[in-house]
């Protein structure tokens, strides 16, 4: 079985968009308080058989671990009721794809972060999507700000409510940041991958996993930067004698393959560990066109892991399967009452 570990619909059916702009309008009283949005199984299905699912049998991918659109979490926008709101009718859509495509997808869910706001306030939505709708993972943003990053690091105790949840329903985070509002840091191209490589190193230097050995993050995106420096880390931890990244990290951060290009591949895949690699291709996403020199589309990301000689079959099963099940450990479960 071949499991993508990061899918988002951001081929989302139109009455999302018409309910979040909406939304948006009434906070400046332009109107009245948007209702939730009623999608129908034939929305849902218009959506996603031209799109994902169709993507996903040309490629030879089984199931996808799917959330909302992570651009559009856009957790900056508004208040924490705001965001609530949001994050329920986005994760209710998820549940509508999980019920209409047992097989295919599997729950990942939008938190319903704010600016200056604990982020204990997300567990009762978390704890929903779990126990009630059968998730079996969160997207979690390091900085609700859209690219001010003004809260406080990812290891503050601040953040450790909510990771007491985690460790108790046995979920991890994709460490996944959200639109960019500021200008200097473009959201797929910059944003993305800043808050990827800032999230690491503030793992690398905090205490978190002293505090909660078996809390469990996915780095997405391939790391960011981490991959092309990881003697740069290395270095760092030892510098300033934090002991090795297999002590410090290891069992805990995970990276995923939305790299687009076989060297980078390549270089994640011999750097970092197998065991240590999740599958993924956040298609359709970031990058929708095709590779001129390779005439395939850059998130066709299961070509790179067959490219890859230096991976025995071994390794490709950790990457595209067992890794995945060894993560969101709620997975098994889930994917044994489906027939998978």
């Amino acid at each position: 079985m071949i499991i993508d570990c990061h899918g988002h619909y951001t081929t989302a059916p139109k009455t999302l968009e018409l309910f979040r702009n909406a939304q948006i309008a009434s906070l400046t009283g332009a109107k009245d308080a948007a209702t939730s949005p009623v999608i129908s199984d034939d929305e849902v299905r218009e959506t996603l058989e031209p799109a994902q699912l169709k993507l996903q049998r040309e490629r030879g991918t089984d199931v996808s671990l799917f959330s909302p659109g992570a651009g559009k979490m856009a957790h900056h926008i508004g208040t924490f009721d705001t965001s609530s709101q949001w994050s329920r009718a986005c994760n209710d859509l998820i549940a509508q794809v999980c019920r209409l495509y047992p097989k295919s997808f599997v729950g990942v869910c939008q938190l319903p972060q704010s600016p200056g706001v604990e982020p204990k306030t997300c567990i009762p939505e978390l704890e929903r999507c779990v126990n009630e709708l059968g998730f079996v993972g969160c997207n979690l943003n390091p900085d609700p700000t859209g690219g001010y990053w003004t809260g406080p690091p990812l290891t503050d105790r601040w953040w450790y409510p909510l990771y007491e949840k985690m460790v108790e329903l046995d979920v991890p985070a994709m460490v996944h940041v959200a639109a960019s509002c500021n200008p200097n840091f473009h959201g797929t191209g910059a944003h993305y991958l800043c808050g990827d490589t800032a999230a690491f190193m503030q793992f690398l230097t905090g205490k978190l996993f002293k505090d909660f050995p078996t809390l469990k993050f996915v780095i997405p995106h391939g790391g960011g930067a981490v991959p092309y420096h990881w003697g740069r880390y290395r270095g760092l931890a030892l510098d300033l004698k934090l002991g090795t990244l297999d002590e410090l990290l290891l069992n805990n951060v995970f990276f995923d393959t939305c790299v687009y290009h076989q060297r980078g591949i390549d270089l994640l895949t011999d750097v970092v560990p197998a065991q240590n690699v999740l599958f993924a291709s956040e298609m359709i996403g970031a990058v929708r066109s095709v590779d001129p020199e390779t005439g395939h589309r850059f998130d066709d990301t299961r070509r790179y892991i067959d490219g890859a000689v230096h991976l025995t079959d071994a390794h490709r099963s950790l990457i595209f399967e067992q890794n995945a099940r060894r993560v969101y450990s709620r997975l098994n479960k889930v994917l044994a009452k489906r027939g998978l």
